[in-house]
């Protein structure tokens, strides 16, 4: 009996990359700076319910005699929850950016066009975050040897951060002569 034979595993489509910084620079020029500046406004946006959470805590805790102050044992991972929330809430929007990057005319997109949702923007930052914490501040530098402008965490999630397409269109009419 001749048969075909069976296949074994999953069959998927490679999706090429949707942004080409060689025919599209206006997306990626200026990034790595307005990214850095996203990320100061995103994480005053952070930390500032976590600072009166804090100063509520303390009150509970004056106010009950010092039993409140075990209510500060909670409080990493109320931040931890927050930053998850806020950061895949964000990129999960419509614009697919932070507030801070909305601000500085940024979006994140998937590394094949495809807008941001909540799940990816949470392991996102996830990732940022023990990135950061495993390798030093340095491995930001790596934005600087690639010609997408990514940085290590988005090309282990496979995000792309680029010029939303207002300023990409400033950009592109910028450059004609």
């Amino acid at each position: 009996m001749a048969s075909d034979p069976k296949r074994i595993g999953v069959s998927f489509d490679v999706k090429p990359h949707a942004y080409d910084p060689a025919t599209n620079p206006e997306l990626f020029e200026g990034v790595p700076a307005r990214r850095f500046v996203a990320f100061i406004i995103d994480l005053l946006i952070i930390s500032i319910p976590i600072v009166f959470l804090a100063i509520f805590i303390f009150m509970i805790g004056v106010a009950t005699l010092g039993l409140g102050f075990f209510l500060y044992g909670l409080m990493p991972v109320i931040t931890t929850i927050w930053a998850l929330v806020y950061y895949g809430a964000t990129f999960g929007s419509p614009r697919s950016a932070t507030i801070g990057m909305r601000v500085m005319d940024l979006e994140m997109r998937t590394w094949y066009g495809a807008p941001a949702y909540f799940v990816l923007g949470a392991v996102h930052a996830v990732v940022f975050w023990v990135s950061i914490s495993v390798f030093t501040p340095l491995i930001v530098l790596v934005c600087f040897f690639n010609e997408r402008r990514r940085l290590l965490h988005d090309m282990i999630v496979g995000t792309v951060v680029i010029n939303n397409e207002v300023r990409a269109s400033v950009l592109r009419a910028s450059a004609r002569p």
